[in-house]
């Protein structure tokens, strides 16, 4: 029993018309600004010192590892809540385990001066930051070289206000051309051995994102977009939720879980290899809802964009509903502005 090999990511289907328009997204820093939504602030006492970071140019890894050096510690010592893309202008929280008994005084890091970021405030706090400690994140998003209908971008921006978008992991989260969902295939088959437990993380996050999306898509290339079926599991919010695949049964009855066992059968390799390397199951909302959205038309050829998502959406799957978007010709590394 062996899958297919893996080698581009499939083009999975839209929930809404395509409009047939186009644009550039990140021309510059500037024209992606994400705020996190932090799950508390700082209480003002503790053993972790608490920064409010604006970056400019640069990945998240990258400022923990200067903001270690700077406050004299490991950069284990340094939390984050979630990645925030590097070609962006963004805003997080960081924290540093620094008991203030054994390094003597608080460094004051908002003077610590660096082209690709500032620490705006610190604060202490009793607890670490750990991947997913966030509520979600704003987005402003400006598009340049907007071609296209008018009318039909308005008429879908509409509809996504309104009713949401497909809850796709973003492309990001498979690596260059989905090789990450090949190489998680090759590793779960044991064509390969993968010691390096944080590539191990990357490509089971892969394959567990790409099933979910295929169960996504066949609900939306069968009609079923923004629908219940008998057997559905529902969020808090009363919305159907899909799988992350993993030990255990599927939550699901009835037609839902009919539709994600056809999923797991075609994609048996992937789906049992999660089931042994020790994931559980877990379910995701099928569909994303945009909070507090607007947009203007500064130009013609522009288009501003503003909405707030919870924690693990993607901005890309709201742009993806509107408009095809395209960036400069860069590399770029595997982070994703949310997390799982």
């Amino acid at each position: 029993m062996t899958d297919a090999p893996y080698t581009t990511l499939p083009p999975w289907p839209h929930a809404y018309p395509a409009t047939g328009a186009s644009a550039t997204l990140k021309r510059l820093n500037e024209d992606f600004i994400v705020t996190e939504l932090p799950l508390q602030l700082p209480s003002g006492e503790g053993e972790h010192l608490w920064l409010d970071v604006e970056k400019n140019g640069a990945n998240t890894a990258y400022v923990a590892q200067r903001l270690a050096e700077a406050a004299g510690v490991q950069e284990r010592d340094v939390g984050y809540a979630g990645l925030k893309d590097r070609y962006a202008i963004t805003r997080q929280w960081f924290s540093i385990y620094l008991p203030s008994g054994k390094t003597g005084e608080t460094p004051d890091l908002t003077l610590l001066e660096h082209p690709e970021f500032r620490v705006l405030s610190q604060s202490r706090h009793v607890k670490k930051l750990r991947p997913g400690d966030l509520q979600g994140n704003r987005f402003r998003i400006t598009l340049r070289d907007v071609t296209g209908d008018h009318d039909a971008i308005e008429a879908n921006l509409k509809a996504v206000a309104s009713q949401g978008v497909p809850n796709y992991f973003g492309a990001q989260r498979f690596g260059h051309d989905g090789g990450n969902i090949e190489q998680g295939r090759a590793m779960l088959a044991r064509e390969i051995r993968v010691r390096n437990p944080k590539k191990k993380g990357i490509y089971l996050s892969a394959v567990r994102s790409f099933v979910f999306n295929e169960v996504l898509a066949l609900r939306i290339q069968q009609g079923l977009w923004g629908q219940v079926l008998p057997g559905d599991v529902m969020d808090e919010a009363g919305r159907p939720t899909g799988p992350l695949w993993g030990r255990g049964r599927v939550g699901t009855t009835d037609q839902a879980q009919a539709l994600e066992n056809s999923v797991a059968e075609r994609h048996a390799v992937l789906c049992d290899g999660m089931e042994h390397a020790g994931l559980d199951q877990a379910r995701r909302p099928l569909v994303a809802c945009p909070a507090d959205m607007s947009w203007t038309w500064p130009q013609t050829d522009q288009l501003v964009l503003t909405f707030a998502l919870p924690a693990g959406n993607y901005a890309t799957s709201v742009l993806d509903e509107i408009l095809r978007t395209t960036e400069p010709d860069r590399h770029t590394e595997d982070e994703a502005a949310a997390v799982e």
